[in-house]
Parts: C-alpha cells; structure tokens; sequence
C-alpha cells in the first residue's frame, strides 16, 4: 500500500480537526494498560517533568537565529522544528508552553513521554516511521492548518543516530510550512549509555539555542527532490549541533 493511500485511510480515521485537537492535548487514556504500567507510566512522566523542569531552571541561555521565526511568522507560515533525539531535554524546556505538538511513538515509552511532554504545554500526536506513521501525518498536517507548530526528532525513536527520516519533509510538502532546525546544546553535560547517547545538562551551565534556515519542500517534490531535501536538513542540523 502507498503511503498515499495510506494517508487517505487515515485521514478518515482522525476524524475533524476539533477531534484532532482534543487528542493532541489531553492525556490518553490508559484503561488497556495493567494497573502496574498505568502506575509506571504516571510515575515516569511526573519524575521525568520535576528533573526537566528543575534543572531547566538553573541553565542560562543564549538564543542564535530567533528572527528565523518572527520572519515566519510575519509571513503567516506555521514552524515545523526538527531536533536530534539526544537534544530533546533542554528543548522540551525552551519550547514549552508554545503549545507545539510533538511527534511522539506509539509504545509503553512513548505514552509516558507523550504526557510529560503535555505538561509542559506540548500536544502529542502519536505515531512513529514503524506504527501509525501516516495518521500521524495527517493529524500533524490538521494540527498545522489549524495554526499550532509541531516538533519531530529525524533519527526517533530508535535511530540510526543523527540519519533523517521523511517524516518532516512529508508534512512541510503536504501543508506548504517549512521546517526549523533547532538544537540546544549545554556546555556541560552527562551521556547516558542509551542508542542515541542521550545528554542531561549539568545544573547551572550554559546552553545555547541555534536555530537554522527554514526548509521548504514543494508540494510537487519527488523522490530525487525528497531526497535532496533530506540531506539538506541533516547537514543544517548537524551545523547547529555544536
């Protein structure tokens, strides 16, 4: 089946755009889950969002590349932000409250980061490149439409480490709004020994947030443009990463 296809599938399926907002902001519900991994996955997040959110409080940053986004949103288009999934502590912190909806997997992990995210004022719209991909597409697309900006880690949730997927380049083709690079990267940090190294900032450094060029993908783009596109993208990522 295309991915075409797949995507008028699920465009079916989403239901309307107010259904799809809803969705993206409120917790899910946890019922088919035991009452041991209901426990955990609340536990998680409520941990995970005191550490982020204490230890975002002590960082000090500098902003690089802020007037990408007034100039977008001068010209009335909706931001599409793209980080490495080993960046994403400080940037959950940075961006929260903005309300973007952040592209989250469909698993036990990603239901307990879907609600830390909503915490700090995120949407979750759950999906990965393995499961559901192409209804989080359209989800992400009405979310888009509906003026609210949406996030996506390329090398998530289970990598390779800093290769991108289509993802991102998919959505800025369907929706005409351009995808931000976007990195925050600490001075210091500690590597956990997990796929993507994840970082966790040390209390009271210094980070900086780098912002790239926005990325805009015709509505018209095949696989040789998709795929210049995607290289372009990773090489403005990485450009931002240290």
């Amino acid at each position: 089946m295309s991915l075409v296809t797949q995507e008028r599938l699920a465009a079916r399926r989403v239901g309307p755009p107010e259904a799809t907002i809803s969705r993206a902001y409120s917790f899910a519900d946890l019922s088919s889950y035991s009452a041991k991994d209901r426990f955990l996955i609340r536990a998680a997040a409520f941990i995970s969002y005191l550490v982020i959110h204490l230890v975002g409080r002590t960082m000090r940053f500098r902003v690089d590349g802020v007037e990408q986004l007034e100039a977008l949103s001068e010209g009335g288009y909706v931001p599409i932000f793209n980080s490495w999934h080993n960046r994403s502590f400080l940037a959950i912190y940075w961006l929260r409250h903005r309300k973007i909806a952040a592209l989250t997997s469909k698993s036990f992990d990603g239901e307990y980061i879907s609600r830390l995210i909503q915490k700090f004022g995120f949407g979750a719209v759950r999906g990965s490149s393995t499961r559901g991909g192409a209804g989080a597409i359209v989800e992400m697309a009405r979310l888009l439409r509906a003026g609210f900006p949406t996030a996506l880690t390329p090398d998530g949730p289970r990598g390779p480490l800093y290769e991108v997927k289509l993802g991102s380049l998919l959505l800025a083709k369907k929706t005409g709004n351009p995808i931000v690079p976007i990195m925050v990267t600490a001075a210091s940090y500690w590597k956990l020994p997990s796929w993507d190294c994840y970082r966790i900032p040390k209390p009271f450094t210094r980070a900086t947030v780098r912002l790239g060029n926005p990325i805009f993908v015709p509505e018209n783009a095949g696989e040789d443009l998709l795929e210049e596109k995607r290289k372009e993208l990773k090489s403005a990522l990485e450009q931002i990463s240290d």
